[in-house]
C-alpha cells in the first residue's frame, strides 16, 4: 500500500466517525427557515458568493434563521447573522438542522444530508485560468477526487456565471447535477456605479478619492496534493515601484498599488501578509474580494479567477505570469490557451463549444509589462471585453445575488422561480 492510499484510507476513517456526529444530530427536526453557511472551509469570514445572496435573502425573508461557520471567531458579520465556530459537532448539528446549505467550497469527508434539505454550491469562481478538478490529469490527486465527488453528490444546484462554466463545470467540479448560469452574485457589486464602495474602501486605508490604485492579487501554489496538502506563496519579481511610475507618467495621476494575497495564504500568514514598500497597501484582510476590485482602477495578477472578475465587468486586467512554464509543470495545464505570443483563446480540449479570444496582455518580466502599460489603448480593450463576454456567455448585470435568493426561496418553500 503507497502511503497515498494510506492516507486516504486514514481519511475515510476519519470520515466515517464524523458521520455519526451527523447521525447522531438527526434527532433534532430540520428548522424549515434556517440556513447554514460556510466559505473556504470555514477559512473565509463573510465574503464571496455566499454574502451577497445572504444579505439579499435577509433582506427578502426577515424571520430567516441564519448561521455562519467560521474558523476565526474574530471576524466581523451583520447582526442578523448567528455565527459560530467551524467544529465537527457545529457543523454536524447547525448542518443537519437547517433546511438549506450555501457553501463557496467543498464540504468535508463524512457529511450528511437528510432527506428534505437542499444544497446550493456557488463556487469561488466562476470564468477562471486555473485548471481545476479532472481537468487537471494527474495533478488531481486521489483524495481530491474523492474530497470533491462525495461533496458534488449532496449538490442539489451549482450557480454560475458563463455558458463556458456550465461546460467547464460537469469535469471541473466532478458534477453532474443542475447548473444554473445566473451570474456570480459577488460580482452584482462590480456592475454600474462603483464610487460608493471605492469611497469605503480608500477611506479605510488612508487613501485620497483623487488616488488611482492598481490592485495586484497573486493566487498561491501549492503542494502534497496527495497526502497532507499545504499552500505557499511564490516570491513575485514584479516590479511594483516601476509600475507605479509607468501608470503615473502614462494618466498623469497619482496611483497606489494594492496587495491581496490569495485567503489560503493569509491564513496561514494572518498578520503582515505583504512586505512593507512605499506605494503599496497590503489589504489582504478585507474579507470580499470582489470589493477590493471595485475600488480599483486596474488589475495586476497571475492565474486568478480575479481577471475574469475584474476584465467582464470593464476593467484593465493585465497577467503578470513570471512563472508561467514551472505552474503548468507543477498544477496542470490552464484552462484557456496561452500561445507563445501571449494571445489567449479558449481551450478547445476543455470548452469544445467555446470560441473567445481573451484580451489580457501577457508578460512574463517587467519590460513586458511596462510596455503593455504604456500601449493600452481602453477603447479597443473596451470592444475586446464586450466581444469575450458574448464569446462566454457571460451573465453580469448586477442581478445574480437577486437570482440566487429566488432559488434558494424555492427550494425553502418559500416562492416561485422566476422565469
Amino acid at each position: 500500500m503507497t502511503s497515498e492510499d494510506r492516507y486516504i484510507q486514514k481519511r475515510k476513517s476519519k470520515a466515517f466517525f464524523h458521520s455519526l456526529a451527523y447521525r447522531a444530530c438527526r434527532i433534532f427536526p430540520i428548522k424549515k427557515n434556517r440556513i447554514t453557511v460556510v466559505t473556504f472551509e470555514g477559512r473565509g469570514g463573510f465574503c464571496c458568493n455566499p454574502k451577497y445572496i445572504i444579505e439579499e435573502m435577509h433582506r427578502r425573508n426577515p424571520d430567516l434563521e441564519i448561521y455562519w461557520l467560521v474558523n476565526d471567531m474574530s471576524k466581523q458579520f451583520p447582526s442578523y447573522i448567528k455565527k459560530r465556530e467551524e467544529t465537527l459537532w457545529n457543523r454536524a448539528y447547525y448542518l443537519s438542522t437547517s433546511k438549506l446549505w450555501i457553501d463557496n467550497y467543498r464540504k468535508p469527508l463524512g457529511t450528511l444530508k437528510r432527506k428534505g434539505q437542499y444544497y446550493i454550491n456557488t463556487w469561488h469562481a466562476g470564468l477562471g485560468l486555473k485548471n481545476i478538478g479532472m481537468w487537471r490529469g494527474k495533478g488531481f490527486s486521489k483524495i481530491a477526487h474523492l474530497v470533491s465527488k462525495r461533496d458534488s453528490e449532496l449538490i442539489d444546484y451549482v450557480v454560475t456565471d458563463s455558458k463556458w462554466a456550465k461546460e467547464y463545470f460537469v469535469k471541473g467540479l466532478v458534477y453532474d447535477g443542475p447548473i444554473k448560469v445566473i451570474g456570480q452574485a459577488r460580482e452584482d457589486i462590480l456592475y454600474g456605479d462603483r464610487s460608493e464602495i471605492k469611497h469605503i474602501i480608500k477611506s479605510t486605508y488612508n487613501v485620497s478619492d483623487d488616488v488611482k490604485v492598481v490592485l495586484y492579487a497573486p493566487t498561491f501554489r501549492e503542494k502534497g496534493q496527495k497526502t497532507n496538502r499545504s499552500v505557499y506563496e511564490e516570491d513575485t519579481t514584479l516590479d511594483k515601484q516601476r509600475v507605479l511610475k509607468n501608470l503615473e507618467e502614462k494618466t498623469g495621476e497619482k496611483w497606489v498599488m494594492f496587495e491581496r494575497l490569495h485567503p489560503q495564504i493569509v491564513a496561514a500568514r494572518k498578520k503582515n501578509a505583504v512586505k512593507s514598500e512605499t506605494g503599496v497597501i497590503d489589504v489582504s484582510q478585507w474579507d470580499e474580494a470582489d470589493e477590493v476590485i471595485a475600488a480599483s482602477d486596474m488589475l495586476i495578477t497571475d492565474y486568478s479567477s480575479m481577471a475574469f472578475d475584474a476584465g467582464c465587468n470593464g476593467i484593465p486586467v493585465f497577467l503578470y505570469a513570471d512563472d508561467l512554464d514551472e505552474y503548468r509543470k507543477n498544477r496542470g495545464d490552464l484552462s484557456f490557451d496561452i500561445s507563445s505570443d501571449a494571445v489567449i483563446s479558449a481551450n478547445h480540449e476543455v470548452t469544445p463549444n467555446i470560441n473567445a479570444i481573451i484580451p489580457f496582455p501577457v508578460a512574463q518580466d517587467n519590460d513586458q509589462i511596462e510596455k503593455q502599460i504604456r500601449e493600452f489603448d481602453p477603447a479597443k480593450y473596451a470592444d475586446a471585453i464586450r466581444k469575450m463576454n458574448e464569446d462566454l456567455g457571460y451573465i453580469g448585470d448586477g442581478r445574480g445575488s437577486e437570482r440566487a435568493a429566488e432559488l434558494a426561496e424555492e427550494l425553502m418553500g418559500r416562492s416561485s422561480l422566476s422565469s
